[in-house]
């Protein structure tokens, strides 16, 4: 971990590139140093059937969750929030000049005990030297 899962309008896409906007929240991530690059996972779902606010159809939004594991004090957590946060206004900075648009960002802490994996990921980039915390 950690995961994050960004889910969006499809009207998003006539505005950015989802793959840039996943490439750079991505980097964010590595960019915090407090995450495994092995465990970093950006995903984005598209949702085609959506209502948003009071319905106009040039609405649109992009609402991101991250899971991460436990073990990190609070205050760490919302400053690693806070600079994927300022990337993702970065990336949407002309939706975010609209009317028309939402951000959001969650952090979720994955309870250690209910929380399987299996990652041979890890041990690849450990012996490329590249597991660090970076």
């Amino acid at each position: 971990m950690p995961h994050l899962r960004i889910e969006y309008s499809a009207g998003l896409e006539r505005r950015v590139s989802i793959a840039a906007l996943c490439e750079a929240l991505r980097v964010a991530m590595i960019e915090t140093g407090i995450f495994p690059l092995a465990g970093i996972r950006v995903r984005a779902f598209r949702a085609d059937h959506a209502i948003v606010a009071d319905g106009l159809a040039e609405n649109d939004f992009a609402a991101l969750v991250m899971s991460v594991g436990a073990g990190r004090s609070g205050e760490v957590l919302q400053a690693a929030g806070q600079h994927v946060f300022n990337a993702a206004q970065s990336v949407l900075a002309e939706a975010l000049a609209t009317p028309h648009f939402a951000l959001s960002l969650e952090i979720r802490v994955s309870d250690p005990a209910l929380s399987w994996k299996d990652t041979p990921i890890h041990a690849r980039l450990s012996a490329q030297g590249r597991e660090e915390k970076t």
